[in-house]
């Protein structure tokens, strides 16, 4: 490298574009959607409305929401051309694999006959239409893997229950509590939209390519996949069950700092003080441990955050309650990332859309480090290459 080159590694501190769909206030320290708290969003409004907002800008009035939730229930149930690629899948891969197997499926189902790959961007109701589709199939694909790897049979879905309670059901086929149901419904709404996250921030890249919606959604999928993203959310799991209990936190994070591990569930790249989402998420999962009668749940988490904190002075974020609340609704620790694909489809997709609306093609620069330039031994450039080399210098593709 150069010393005159400002290497950004990871792009950290690199405003890329412009968007209208979140930011994180740093006078509130909060996360907002379209100009809206999303701690506010998370108590008042159901996760459709939300999915709304982020698409359009716009909370929905009464029609509106229900002709979404009409088009949603439209698209629930799983298709059997989806169930059975989902079923290819081998039962010990990891279900996100089940995820962008089933949505490049819809895709390619969607798109069919559409034409060129010089249209597969589609026009804008084309690719609200497309969002739709794939918000309401997610909550089938996602239930259906964790019954599977049970050996349990599909549950279909039901017309008379909003969007949380229904993923609740098609999951574990009986009614979910109104408390469960609320705090489902929340988490969704927190994990929904982060602005340039590397997830979204992949979906925009493939989408600048004026690829389709679908492509640019299993590319997020792929980017949530990994555990310093998306599957955070399963490795604090993972370390609540390695610990065990609250008497064993101390000795657990002597050996775990002195290995120089990476505690999952705290610290985050854009809060410095603290994960605003964290306080509404703990509140649902305090309901959740009253509710299932889990005091050793709490103890547990306590002791750890209080520990950590104090030692490394960095605090969790949403991924370190979400992780606990979800098992105790009852999810396998492996359907927590698809869980997470399931609420942030909607701000992928949203991001897509703005990115189509005001499109300039995403191609980075790179400092190379490689070796000078040299020849293979015997080697004559014909004079096609001397032409070339000729050239005036032209901007790299």
């Amino acid at each position: 490298m150069t010393d005159t080159t400002d290497i950004k590694k990871g792009l950290a501190g690199v405003v890329a574009d412009v968007t209208a769909i979140s930011k994180v206030n740093p006078e509130t320290n909060s996360l907002l959607y379209r100009g809206y708290p999303v701690q506010e969003l998370a108590a008042t409004q159901p996760f459709e409305a939300v999915a709304h907002l982020l698409w359009t800008g716009e909370l929905p009035d009464a029609v509106a929401l229900a002709d979404l939730r009409a088009t949603e229930r439209e698209h629930r149930a799983l298709a059997d051309e989806v169930r059975a690629v989902i079923d290819l899948v081998p039962l010990d891969a990891h279900p996100m694999d089940e995820v962008r197997t089933a949505v490049s499926l819809l895709g390619a189902q969607d798109l069919a006959g559409s034409g060129s790959v010089l249209a597969a961007s589609g026009s804008a109701e084309d690719n609200l239409r497309r969002s739709i589709r794939l918000f309401a199939a997610l909550p089938a694909i996602v239930a259906y893997g964790q019954r599977r790897r049970r050996g349990q049979e599909m549950v279909a879905p039901r017309d008379d229950l909003d969007y949380a309670a229904n993923f609740l059901w098609m999951t574990f086929g009986e009614e979910a509590d109104d408390l469960v149901v609320d705090a489902f419904n929340r988490s969704m709404i927190l994990y929904a939209e982060h602005s340039f996250n590397a997830s979204t921030f992949t979906a925009r890249v493939i989408a600048s390519t004026l690829s389709d919606l679908y492509s640019a959604v299993v590319g997020a999928v792929g980017a949530l996949k990994g555990p310093l993203h998306g599957g955070a959310n399963e490795a604090v799991l993972h370390v609540f069950d390695e610990i065990g209990e609250a008497a064993n936190v101390s000795p657990w994070l002597d050996d775990a700092l002195e290995n120089k591990r990476k505690i999952m569930g705290f610290g985050h790249r854009v809060y410095k003080r603290g994960d605003s989402r964290v306080p509404t998420m703990k509140a649902a999962l305090d309901t959740l441990i009253e509710h299932y009668e889990r005091p050793d749940v709490a103890e547990l988490y306590d002791a750890l955050e209080s520990e950590f904190v104090a030692r490394k002075g960095i605090y969790p974020n949403l991924d370190y309650p979400s992780g606990p609340a979800y098992a105790l609704m009852g999810f396998d620790t492996l359907t927590f990332t698809p869980l997470f694909v399931a609420a942030r489809v909607t701000g992928w997709t949203a991001h897509v859309m703005e990115q189509f609306g005001a499109n300039a093609l995403i191609r980075p620069l790179s400092e190379y480090v490689g070796p000078a330039e040299r020849h293979v031994e015997g080697y004559v450039p014909d004079a096609a290459d001397v032409e070339v080399a000729e050239r005036p210098e032209e901007a790299a593709g």
